[in-house]
């Protein structure tokens, strides 16, 4: 499998990180953090929450990239970071929500489809319990492979690739019409 040119320059980008060039970890950050915060808005549907969950991220990253053996593993790893984040801020906000009665915020992360079907995506995503709701943005937003999300999620790969068929067919059924 050939690599992109994206990713070999990502992988370099990480390799004169770790070497101490301040202006490669800059770039680096650049480069990801747009795609770690539209991930972050996705997952918890809050741009505020969503900004200090990638922050948080991102003090993780650039303390533990030195650790990091093979760059490869970069986007994978990054994003696995990034989920913990959210997924503290979603138990947090479970667990507020028990004592203050309201609704959850409406998401503002831009889906990428047509104007028209924004909402209806937006929706439709909203159907999904946060477990599928992950697998899907990882999925269909960032276009990790099932080996990264499984490393993302600590999960194996058959229960990526089960959680993703249960986001696709809620996904069709609501979509559809079929379930609302």
């Amino acid at each position: 499998m050939r690599k992109s040119a994206q990713r070999v320059f990502d992988e370099w980008l990480l390799m004169a990180a770790k070497s101490g060039d301040v202006g490669a970890g800059e770039k680096l950050a650049q480069r990801w953090h747009p795609r770690l915060l539209r991930t972050a808005q996705r997952l918890l549907q809050d741009r505020d929450r969503a900004e200090e969950a990638t922050q948080e991220a991102w003090v993780g990253i650039c303390r533990g990239w030195h650790g990091l053996s093979d760059p490869a593993k970069f986007p994978a790893w990054a994003f696995g970071i990034l989920h913990r984040k959210c997924a503290d801020r979603i138990r947090l906000a479970q667990r507020d929500r028990r004592w203050i009665d309201g609704a959850a915020p409406m998401p503002d992360g831009e889906v990428p489809a047509r104007a028209e079907d924004r909402s209806a995506i937006r929706q439709a995503f909203e159907t999904l319990d946060p477990v599928h709701r992950s697998t899907a943005v990882l999925f269909f937003g960032e276009g990790l492979t099932l080996a990264e999300i499984a490393a993302v999620t600590s999960v194996p790969v058959g229960t990526v690739k089960s959680r993703l068929f249960n986001a696709r067919q809620k996904l069709k059924a609501v979509l559809s019409g079929e379930m609302v």
